[in-house]
């Protein structure tokens, strides 16, 4: 007689996690989406929360977002939002348009709300929702960024109950957001955690996980993705994208980016009112003198030397991968590198040489761990030894840089933006109304600029509907800019990355020929990242993950067992 065996279904072995590991290297100002301005944070703030509207990542044109569709009236003075029904927060509540207008309305009524993009709102009359699905905004005068407010929208059912936005550090986990991800975890210095909204209303991310791993410097960072400990890296060094070649398991991504490094030229910083900060040097007041302190500046040099041909000699504010706004100067306005002139400038206004050859020494201060500015600073001792002036360079903390820029306690200083798709929001920095108050505090100038001229130009692009003047008036800030020099673009960067393609198939670049995968206008290239494969069984399972129907109980001859027992040594010899 044949023995009869009851086996149960043999147990599901649970997956693993598929996470996504990113280097990162600039530390996290604030994870409050009002108050951020670093990079790191402004990247973080997209996977968290959405705009009213985004940029689709093939061509960057205007996209869904929050609002799937508007209109405006004749007078372009009036524009209506729908938010259709069914998105949702990551806590389940329904995402309305009074989450949108108490979003706008709180950085109309709260300073410290309009920090980091305060500039979008400005020239609001009122926000209202009339019902649920119905954002109407009016402003004082035509506004054509309408559909271009990078403003993260908040859920207004928790930020109803802050009860001070720039004491606010947003950091209770979760995160409440709208976005792909949702923010779990925060140790300073260290990492970031955030896990797949599953209920995102584009659909849940391919990962589980999105980690972002902070290292000192890129060298570190580097070497973690050789090693396998993180799968995407970005802002190498040149030395180190070309070390990366023919690795086994790692892909490489050379793309013209949006962003630009710039040499900040202290100008005579001012708040708002017109009192003085900062200890800027009194020579650099001198149009003059911030003139030839960048016609001593080897610009085509410093691309090859520093950035090995990876990037383009700079120029106005908005980087050649937008190439309408790009402005490029022409005969009249090239600066040429020319010492001599520079020292004949000096001369003139009123600065010669000591019997010791010098003429007056400057402070810079750039970021420590940073290849380009190491690099780049050694070489700017030289440019400004040459016209008689001694640099003393101090490499310093992402948050101390920030720090000495922001209470202008600083000569010249490296810094560096990226551009968005419109130009408009780069263009700002540089208003008198983005100096601090008179507390030196709430404003987001990038290098203390205040010209009269330039203001009225920035009035005018941001009223301006027809294409082709609006681009003419942006190339006319950018020549005002460059003539004026409180700052000098040095370079347009290549976005230089590199991910671990045996463990990811690809990512979404923005846009989709020739873009970036890291710091776009979205968040695509987190979003849209493939994992090869799911992760493997966990370990000491002794069994294949795939369901087998639960609770079912098998009657099986002796035969059977033996056929279960091959099927366990197969999974076996799988792990």
């Amino acid at each position: 007689m044949a023995t009869t065996v009851v086996l149960g279904a043999p147990p599901v072995a649970a997956q693993q996690p598929v996470i996504l590991k990113v280097a990162i290297t600039q530390q996290i100002d604030s994870l409050n989406p009002f108050l951020a301005v670093f990079q790191s944070s402004t990247e973080v703030g997209r996977l968290m929360y959405d705009y009213l509207t985004a940029y689709a990542a093939d061509d960057q044109a205007v996209t869904e977002g929050l609002a799937r569709s508007w209109e405006s009236s004749a007078d372009k003075l009036t524009w209506t939002f729908t938010v259709p029904e069914g998105k949702k927060w990551s806590d389940g509540q329904p995402i309305t348009a009074h989450d949108v207008a108490f979003t706008y309305n709180l950085m109309l009524t709260d300073e410290a709300a309009r920090t980091a993009n305060g500039s979008f709102v400005t020239n609001f009359a009122s926000v209202t929702a009339p019902d649920d699905r119905t954002v109407v905004i009016r402003t004082k005068t035509p506004q054509v960024t309408m559909l271009a407010l990078d403003v993260p929208i908040v859920p207004r059912h928790v930020w109803e109950h802050v009860g001070s936005v720039k004491d606010h550090a947003n950091d209770r986990m979760p995160v409440v957001g709208s976005g792909p991800f949702v923010l779990t975890e925060h140790v300073a210095g260290q990492h970031i955690k955030l896990k797949a909204n599953k209920t995102y209303w584009r659909g849940a991310p391919k990962v589980d996980e999105l980690h972002f791993v902070y290292f000192q410097n890129s060298d570190a960072a580097v070497q973690a993705l050789g090693k396998g400990e993180v799968d995407l890296v970005n802002r190498m060094a040149p030395a180190q994208f070309d070390s990366l070649a023919g690795k086994d398991g790692v892909t490489r991504n050379k793309a013209q980016g949006r962003r630009f490094t710039e040499l900040l030229i202290n100008p005579g910083a001012q708040t708002r009112t017109g009192e003085p900060i900062g200890d800027g040097h009194p020579a650099l007041r001198d149009v003059r003198v911030r003139r030839a302190v960048a016609q001593a500046i080897d610009l085509d040099a410093l691309v090859q030397r520093v950035n090995l041909g990876y990037a383009e000699k700079g120029a106005g504010l908005v980087p050649p991968v937008f190439t309408q706004w790009h402005w490029k100067p022409d005969e009249a306005q090239q600066r040429r590198f020319d010492p001599a002139a520079a020292n004949a400038a000096l001369d003139a206004a009123g600065y010669p040489r000591r019997a010791d050859g010098t003429r007056f020494p400057l402070r810079l201060i750039g970021r420590a761990g940073r290849a380009y500015d190491e690099q780049a600073s050694e070489y700017l001792k030289r440019s400004m030894g040459d016209i008689g002036i001694p640099l003393d360079v101090r490499l310093v903390s992402d948050n101390q840089l920030n720090e000495a820029t922001t209470a202008a306690t600083y000569d010249l200083a490296f810094s560096g933006w990226a551009t968005n798709v419109d130009p408009d929001f780069v263009l700002s920095l540089h208003t008198c109304a983005q100096r601090p108050g008179a507390d030196g505090k709430g404003g987001t100038t990038d290098a203390y600029f205040c010209d009269e001229t330039y203001d009225r130009l920035y009035a005018r692009q941001l009223s301006e509907f027809d294409q082709g003047e609006r681009v003419r008036i942006v190339h006319q800030m950018q020549a005002r800019f460059h003539d004026q020099v409180p700052a000098v673009v040095l370079a347009y960067d290549n976005a230089l990355e590199a991910y671990r393609s045996d463990r990811f198939a690809r990512f979404t670049t923005q846009p989709a020929q020739g873009g970036v995968i890291m710091a776009q206008n979205g968040v695509w290239g987190y979003y849209g990242a493939e994992p090869l494969q799911r992760a493997a069984p966990a370990p000491g399972s002794r069994w294949p993950a795939f369901a087998i129907g639960a609770a079912v109980l098998v009657a099986l001859v002796v035969t059977a067992l033996v056929l279960a027992r091959r099927r366990r040594a197969t999974a076996g010899e799988r792990e």
